[in-house]
């Protein structure tokens, strides 16, 4: 799960409560201090998978796919600054370079985790770059595909395989520092 750690009193957790039910809490209580961890998260209806460069697939009906970039991806990114959509009705394979993400930090190719056909792109990126660090799986996706080959979601991880991936991938750049 992709957290972010705050330490709050006891008066601001009460307001942090109230962010919205795509928002997961967990909270330790120290002395005068609650520390909370939150997560991004999709809807509970909706099965979340992820590629090993960082890109989300939500399915949103049996065969339609809402696809962009995890809230891991757009962290390190920094604050995005432009995004290249894919053309509606342009037909993509899976691992194909369909979109880029530029940041203060980078420009990062998108690469699809699925192949099929897209059939929409989020026209709200074009004047609010930053929906994607504000909101990765909801409101920040790039484009939805409708699959031509569901088989290749199972060469994709779950939430908590992904979890375990960003586990391995942090040791292995502690290791290396």
């Amino acid at each position: 799960m992709n957290s972010l750690l705050s330490i709050v009193t006891r008066g601001q957790a009460s307001r942090l409560l109230s962010v919205g039910k795509s928002i997961k809490l967990s909270n330790i209580y120290h002395g005068n201090f609650r520390v909370c961890s939150f997560s991004q998260q999709a809807n509970k209806n909706q099965d979340v998978y992820y590629s090993k460069k960082h890109e989300y697939v939500i399915m949103e009906s049996d065969s339609l796919a809402r696809v962009g970039i995890s809230n891991y991806a757009q962290e390190k990114l920094g604050d995005v600054v432009y995004v290249q959509l894919p053309e509606v009705d342009r037909i993509i394979e899976l691992n194909e370079d369909v979109a880029a993400v530029e940041s203060v930090k980078a420009a990062s190719e998108v690469y699809s985790p699925v192949s099929g056909t897209v059939t929409d792109v989020n026209k709200s990126l074009e004047t609010d770059f930053a929906l994607i660090n504000k909101s990765p799986l909801e409101k920040g996706w790039i484009f939805k595909v409708s699959l031509s080959d569901k088989d290749e979601l199972k060469l994709l991880m779950d939430q908590a395989a992904y979890d375990k991936y960003l586990k391995n991938e942090a040791d292995e750049e502690d290791d290396h520092h």
